[in-house]
């Protein structure tokens, strides 16, 4: 017999407390839209594929010059940003009280996005997985980091009613990683061209997609804040556990960052492709070796102007390479990175669901205090 997914009363009553605290939210329009998508035929009739589903929220009292467009991490949705599962507020409300207007979407294909059976087949995260790379590596310790891990809110396996919530959330996502860019990458665009100029917040997988996005339209991004973005660059890392820790994956990232086209100069074509070299020695023994550019070093050009916050927990599995997409941006001279390890400013014990953790709130005004610095408003015009 299935168990059934309940919360404690207890936990729900520490969140009612909590909301009990904050001021209650003034938001002066909210909806949603689809953006992207194409009609294709097929033997049961014409169709669509490829549409995202958009939700915005603009705040009573509007202070920031850019909305946030939030994306979420494979196997996730918006429900990521909308609260956590032990019921407190997420980092769309956050925002909002802020004086950010906020868009959260689902990825194509995913959730609220619908998945076509001809876009292409789909794979899906198991449970003994999330644990293992979510909720509770502390218990598996495939990498060094993992140990630390403190900050989930619950004990992180399966029957606790937090990760019962957590795990319900969970969809499939297209297997094809190039793909999955190719999708985002065309309805993030269609996005700004609809909503102007944003902030991109991504996650994880979708690391790799507001690289994309701000590669196609520059003027439009802001600034790019990536949470623990997709990577290691080139070459996937897989963690095994002690004593080797690490070993190279396949080739998933011929672009550097990313498995889709990139902009470089000089550009990259079929007779000129990126070539790549690894360091000899680690910079650390719980850290991966990295990838880079030969050199002479090609520049990301689309790139060179956006501000970029890469943001790195103390206990996910990125602890062990999250400086090597770093030291991929700078080499490529994207110069306006900042790396901001957490455990660096004090906020600690965090995995890689950090916006869902005990001190998710904490860990948003770290970001928000690097988009006060770091992104200028417009100049006003003058008559």
């Amino acid at each position: 017999m299935r168990r059934r997914i309940a919360v404690s009363v207890g936990a729900v009553l520490v969140a009612a407390a909590a909301a009990a605290q904050s001021p209650p939210l003034v938001v002066a329009r909210q909806g949603y839209f689809f953006v992207g998508g194409t009609y294709f035929e097929a033997q049961d009739g014409r169709f669509m594929s490829g549409q995202m589903y958009v939700e915005f929220q603009i705040p009573g009292r509007l202070t920031r010059p850019y909305p946030i467009v939030m994306f979420s991490g494979g196997g996730q949705s918006g429900l990521n940003y909308s609260g956590t599962p032990d019921g407190r507020e997420g980092w769309m409300q956050y925002f909002l009280r802020q004086g950010y207007a906020v868009y959260v979407l689902d990825q194509s294909s995913r959730a609220r996005s619908p998945h076509q059976t001809e876009t292409g087949p789909q794979s899906r995260n198991g449970v003994e997985w999330v644990q293992q790379r979510f909720t509770a590596p502390e218990r598996s310790k495939l990498w060094p980091q993992a140990r630390l891990h403190t900050q989930w809110p619950g004990s992180g396996v399966a029957g606790d009613p937090v990760f019962d919530q957590f795990y319900a959330q969970n969809y499939p996502s297209l297997a094809s990683f190039p793909r999955q860019q190719e999708l985002n990458r065309d309805a993030g665009v269609a996005l700004l061209d609809r909503i102007g100029p944003a902030i991109l917040l991504t996650h994880s997988q979708s690391g790799t997609f507001g690289w994309l996005v701000a590669d196609a339209r520059p003027a439009l991004v802001k600034a790019i804040v990536a949470m623990e973005p997709s990577g290691p660059p080139v070459h996937d890392s897989v963690q095994k556990g002690a004593p080797d820790w690490f070993e190279d994956g396949p080739l998933a990232k011929p672009y550097g960052l990313t498995a889709a086209p990139l902009a470089y100069d000089p550009p990259v074509t079929d007779r000129a492709p990126l070539s790549f070299v690894q360091q000899k020695t680690a910079d650390a023994a719980d850290l991966v070796r990295c990838w880079a550019q030969a050199e002479p070093a090609r520049a990301l050009v689309n790139l060179q102007p956006i501000p970029v916050l890469v943001l790195q927990s103390e206990a996910s599995y990125h602890a062990s390479y999250d400086h090597c997409t770093v030291a991929y941006l700078r080499q490529a001279r994207v110069s306006a990175v900042r790396f901001i390890r957490l455990a660096g400013v004090g906020v600690k014990g965090n995995g890689h669901m950090l916006m869902l953790e005990k001190n998710s709130l904490e860990i948003a005004g770290v970001i928000e205090k690097w988009l006060r610095e770091s992104v200028v408003a417009p100049a006003k015009q003058t008559r």
